[in-house]
């Protein structure tokens, strides 16, 4: 699914991750500014559904306004005008045949039975490793899985249609969810391309699910879906101006889900408000027989999470600040950071600063080690999954294959990660059972779990990470900084909204706690996010470069 990062030492666990760099003074002079401006006024004017939210698009189907069809249409002619033309966004790795068809099927069941859940007629986006059974393929952005068709739904799809979703098609990523090589391109696939930052276009949409992330935030669609193994529903999100869940592991199934990791790979949703992404937080949650550590889900998990939008949900709220290691590595970040706890102390919250996690870095290189087991293990129970007609039957496969075709599949970096999993042995080696127990045990309970009960508190909170980096397709990601580990190696959530912005690129604020305290946590994003409105929509400007002596905050 996909990785964040951490230390410089572990660069090669977050080369693979979607970490960034806080250094962001271009290397070389824009195209003037008034030009680009120009630009980007004429790509946003004019777009009716500019911001759309989920229920304003309800409101314009339930008054006849429009149809779940006309709002189809509309979003295809925005992904034909912005992604594969005029700024070429390639967020989009490839649309729905059926798109068209499905919405007015949806119009029909309307009109005689109405809607048949909380998304009936909305068009999403869901990411490029999630397996639909019709006429898209599954790929990960691989060369290897070209052409690959799915003998069903993964049980999330299953869960957007019954709710009536329109699924306009999958996004670009990060190819194998960021795993494949130690200084990789996030946003980068052999079929996809390189996905672009639509505040930015040379700066990078984080990975590795970028092409979800830059088409929400570009309105491409209503919302999207996402996965993170660690850091890449919430980096993205932080790159692209957004709001993004990371689900406790095992409230949302993984089923049908190209994976890197079972003990942490999760999906969850990505969207323009903490609402919308509440919305489809509760169509995706669910038990799946077929996923056993969801079997939790209904009984901890499964709700309407619209229930937790509480605008006054800060109000004697105790929240720790998390500073080591997640501040102190870029000025301009821990200035917004700042004001944002400021604004969290003005709509009630009782500040507990610092709070820091006793655990942090002690388990980044046991981290590494359990995803590179579990990704030799876990890759072929897909392709088990995927039945007779898989392209593929191993990891070795997969190498042996981008070898075969290295000019297409590795122009920019290599395969060393996929090369340091296929040497490791069984998940029965004491190494690897070690490593999780203790990933485990500091992450959660002597990490999340002993600062909260020492301090009393209802969450935590950090900057996700820094604004987006230059793109770089001969070094790869720069590693700096983000707060996404602990919380996806203790399986427990994370939510990030935006926070403002440093130099025109937006960051945002995580807030995470134990597991299952999605409502919590959702609750205390909207009364940030209603209490602040940092969300701007993207400018989808050729460059970015700071003005001497101007500030870069805003």
């Amino acid at each position: 699914m996909s990785i964040l990062a951490a230390p410089r030492a572990l660069a090669f666990l977050l080369a693979l991750t979607l970490l960034c760099r806080c250094d962001t003074a271009p290397k070389e002079a824009s195209a003037a500014t008034s030009v680009a401006l120009a630009n980007s006024s004429a790509i946003t004017a004019g777009f009716e559904l500019d911001e759309a939210t989920v229920a304003e698009l309800r409101l314009r189907m339930a008054t006849g306004k429009e149809t779940s069809r006309s709002l189809t249409e509309k979003y295809l002619k925005r992904i034909e005008a912005i992604d594969q033309s005029g700024p070429t966004l390639k967020s989009v790795i490839e649309l729905n045949p059926d798109a068209l068809s499905i919405a007015a099927a949806l119009d029909e069941e309307r009109k005689n039975h109405g809607p048949r859940g909380p998304l009936h007629g909305i068009p999403v986006l869901i990411k490029g490793n999630i397996a639909t059974a019709d006429r898209m393929t599954t790929t990960a952005g691989s060369l290897a899985l070209a052409g690959s068709i799915a003998p069903q739904d993964a049980f999330i799809v299953k869960q957007l249609r019954a709710s009536g979703a329109v699924i306009i098609g999958k996004t670009n990523l990060s190819e194998w969810a960021n795993m494949r090589s130690t200084h990789s391109s996030s946003g980068w696939s052999a079929i996809g391309g390189q996905t672009k930052n639509p505040y930015a276009l040379d700066r990078n949409p984080s990975g590795s699910s970028s092409g979800s992330a830059a088409a929400i935030s570009a309105n491409l669609a209503a919302v999207a879906v996402g996965s993170e193994t660690d850091g890449s529903i919430v980096s993205p999100a932080n790159n692209n101006g957004l709001v993004g869940i990371k689900p406790t592991l095992g409230l949302v199934s993984r089923t049908g889900i190209i994976p890197i990791a079972h003990s942490q790979d999760t999906a969850g949703p990505m969207a323009r408000t903490v609402t919308d992404a509440a919305i489809l937080l509760s169509v995706l949650a669910g038990a799946d027989v077929a996923d056993p550590i969801t079997a939790n889900a209904t009984s901890m998990g499964k709700r309407d999470y619209t229930g937790s939008l509480d605008r006054n949900g800060l109000r004697g709220a105790r929240i720790g600040v998390v500073r080591d290691k997640f501040m102190g590595y870029s000025a301009d970040v821990d200035l917004v950071m700042e004001a944002a706890i400021a604004d969290l102390k003005r709509l009630g919250a009782i500040i507990v600063d610092p709070a820091n996690i006793p655990t942090l870095g002690k388990f980044d290189e046991s981290e590494m080690t359990v995803l590179l087991y579990e990704l030799k293990s876990d890759l072929p129970q897909y392709f088990k999954w995927l039945g007779a007609n898989s392209p593929m039957h191993s990891l070795a496969d997969v190498i042996a294959f981008n070898k075969q075709n290295a000019q297409r599949e590795m122009p920019f970096f290599g395969q060393e990660l996929f090369e340091m999993a296929e040497a490791k042995g069984p998940l029965t080696d004491q190494k690897y059972l070690d490593a999780l127990a203790m990933n485990r045990r500091l992450a959660g309970p002597e990490g999340i779990d002993a600062v909260m009960d020492q301090y009393q508190l209802d969450a935590l909170v950090a900057p996700t990470s820094c604004e987006a980096w230059l793109t770089d397709h001969v070094n790869g990601d720069a590693v700096s900084g983000g707060s996404s580990s602990p919380a996806a190696v203790a399986g427990y959530p994370a939510i990030t909204v935006p926070s403002g912005q440093v130099n025109g690129l937006p960051v945002g604020i995580s807030f995470f706690g134990r597991a299952w305290s999605e409502p919590t946590l959702i609750k205390f994003a909207f009364a940030y996010e209603q209490g602040t409105k940092h969300r701007k929509p993207p400018a989808f400007l050729d460059s970015l470069m700071p003005t001497r002596g101007e500030s870069r905050v805003r």
